[in-house]
């Protein structure tokens, strides 16, 4: 039975595709050994932030982690903040995995599902500290931008998780997927630029990524955005 038009356009736009990628014997070690132990099975279930941490902290969460080389790096460089990295391809969960376990990392864990669900059925509201977007697919053609997961639809509906004051930090290496960050951030009223009025933040403060660093070697410019959830505004009887 093929599906009618009205079926088709029900079903939600990915922001990603699921790469054939094959995994390497140490990603499908560490995958195999170390999922129970720092991997988030995804359930509809709000997420209990003490329990799975073993101390309390700021709480981090980065949507695409990629390889996970540099959230790797902030969790072992901060430990006093905990981590929670979403990421759909198992090739970088694997090597995360191996990357956790071979250092002994206790304030890192994983979830390896859409992060759009994952921020609406397993986030606490007001409990992110910061948010980090680090080099989404930026989707050029122009048929292709509504695929980006940067849209102000899906920025609104994450701040309620957030926590007044919380940040959120992007960096992308392609200027007109930078453009389009700036003008979806600014555009949202309880966000401001944390450098001033459509000002990009230099010298980011962060470790750079394997891709990041690919993009250099090319020529690629990269632009980092910071911003933070002002606090709530008392209505005026």
């Amino acid at each position: 039975m093929t599906s009618t038009p009205e079926v088709e356009n029900k079903r939600p736009i990915r922001s990603y595709v699921i790469r054939s990628g094959r995994l390497t014997g140490s990603q499908r070690k560490a995958i195999d050994q170390h999922w129970q132990d720092y991997v988030i099975d995804f359930q509809k279930d709000l997420l209990d932030f003490q329990k799975l941490f073993h101390k309390p902290g700021k709480l981090v969460i980065e949507i695409g982690f990629g390889m996970g080389d540099s959230l790797l790096e902030m969790a072992i460089a901060n430990p006093g903040n905990n981590y929670i990295g979403i990421e759909v391809h198992r090739p970088g969960v694997g090597k995360l995995l191996h990357g956790i376990a071979e250092n002994n990392v206790s304030n890192l864990k994983v979830i390896c599902h859409d992060a759009k669900e994952v921020f609406e059925f397993c986030i606490v509201d007001g409990t992110v500290d910061r948010l980090q977007i680090y080099f989404p697919d930026p989707w050029p053609k122009k048929r292709h931008n509504k695929r980006r997961l940067v849209q102000t639809e899906f920025i609104v509906s994450l701040l309620p998780k957030l926590k007044p004051g919380a940040e959120i930090h992007m960096a992308t290496d392609v200027q007109a997927y930078a453009e389009h960050m700036m003008e979806v951030l600014e555009g949202i009223e309880e966000l401001t630029n944390s450098n001033g009025k459509q000002n990009y933040w230099k010298n980011a403060n962060r470790p750079d990524t394997k891709f990041e660093n690919r993009g250099k070697r090319l020529g690629h410019g990269v632009w980092d955005l910071l911003f933070s959830r002002v606090l709530a505004r008392k209505s005026s009887d």
